[in-house]
């Protein structure tokens, strides 16, 4: 694969492209999760809750051009939050883990008390988060969006080879040049990407969890071959189910939620309506 390590490497620079400026009504809060603190920042509204994760190298500022026509539209509490590292949430070392990851948001749902009846919108790598939520807490979701996020499908052992095999030169480069949270967690998730993604490749979705998967027209790849590639994934998994549904983000790169916000906003509410 020419550019196989795209959907790791692309995500770094989404960042520069998110708002600095969370929404104004929006306040934060530092919860204690396993001996460090996960910033959690919640819009008021009725609930249940809408939940939006970000993907990788991103905090929850990149949501700033969904969460006010969001609240708008569905009157919904809103949460976002910082996955370690990021933000103003502290920062975990070592190699990344899914199943650490998920326990962040886990804890801080239960927290805030968003358990019951939930929309999770996840982006890119927090497709996994989701996937993992979802097979911990079914009872919790109403329905997930899945913003041109990772899915089992796509993670053929393949494709997890030679992803390996070309991150390696962008993570010696990450580790030899300045730090930075973006590189930190760059390097953490190319550290377990091999041994993360032939787990998730295993994982299935929980049947009761319906879901709308957006997927992104331009798709995180350049060439033909990965584009379809990670078109055909997508289709797989909503064909594996009656209560998921495909939509295609036309005129969008990977990073949806700034090329066509109102896509994602309408998945959200399509599932607060009670669809597919």
């Amino acid at each position: 694969m020419k550019i196989a390590a795209a959907i790791l490497l692309s995500l770094v620079a989404l960042t520069a492209s998110a708002s600095n400026a969370e929404p104004t009504l929006a306040t934060t809060q530092l919860i204690a999760i396993h001996g460090h603190h996960i910033a959690f920042h919640v819009t008021p509204g009725k609930t249940p809750a809408i939940v939006l994760d970000a993907g990788s190298g991103l905090d929850a500022n990149y949501w700033s051009t969904v969460v006010p026509e969001l609240s708008k539209r569905t009157g919904r509490e809103i949460i976002t939050y910082d996955r370690s590292g990021f933000g103003s949430s502290e920062e975990v070392p070592g190699p990344w883990n899914l199943q650490s990851a998920t326990d962040d948001l886990e804890a801080g749902l239960k927290k805030l008390g968003a358990t019951h009846g939930i929309i999770l919108a996840a982006h890119s790598l927090a497709g996994e988060i989701a996937l993992t939520l979802a097979n911990r807490h079914p009872e919790w979701l109403a329905g997930v969006v899945l913003v041109d996020a990772n899915v089992p499908q796509y993670f053929t052992d393949d494709v997890v080879k030679q992803m390996s095999t070309q991150l390696e030169p962008a993570v010696q480069a990450a580790k030899a040049g300045p730090s930075s949270p973006e590189a930190r967690q760059f390097i953490a998730v190319s550290a377990s990407f091999a041994q993360t993604s032939h787990a998730f490749h295993q994982s299935t979705w929980p049947a009761s969890v319906p879901a709308i998967v957006i997927v992104s027209e331009k798709t995180p790849f350049a060439t033909p071959h990965e584009a379809q590639w990670w078109r055909d994934a997508h289709t797989q998994f909503v064909q594996a189910a009656p209560n998921r549904h495909l939509v295609v983000a036309e005129r969008s790169s990977h990073d949806i939620a700034h090329d066509r916000p109102d896509v994602i906003i309408q998945g959200v509410v399509d599932l607060a309506g009670g669809k597919p």
